[in-house]
């Protein structure tokens, strides 16, 4: 049940990214920011730990996710390092997921063949 709530959960909020990509005048490096912003936001005020227990990878996969992950670790760093933590717990908590993107990024440019897509 719980694949089943993650892909909903994710689903939707694709859906959402699909519907301002659509009827919106918004670029799509606009809306992945507003997606990064709102779960910095969301979690700030409580919102997304609960959608986090309840759709798992369906809430922390989008860029959504990412912001939730960067908030989760300034609030943790804060904690620990006081307003130091502000300040790094947020590069701390994406550093990995960071580093393996630009990683599989590389790779995949080495592999791939680049030409136009005419």
């Amino acid at each position: 049940m719980s694949y089943l709530w993650a892909f909903v959960i994710g689903g939707a909020i694709c859906l959402v990214c699909q519907l301002l990509i659509d009827y919106t005048k918004l670029t799509p490096a606009r809306i992945l920011v507003s997606l990064v912003v709102a779960g910095v936001v969301l979690t700030a005020v409580g919102l997304y730990e609960p959608l986090v227990q309840f759709a798992g990878a369906g809430a922390t996969v989008p860029l959504s996710g990412f912001g939730y992950t960067l908030a989760k670790g300034v609030e943790e760093a804060v904690r620990e390092k006081s307003v130091l933590g502000a300040l790094t717990g947020g590069f701390t908590a994406c550093a990995g997921g960071v580093a393996a993107a630009i990683f599989f990024g590389y790779i995949f440019a080495l592999i791939s063949k680049p030409g136009d897509k005419s």
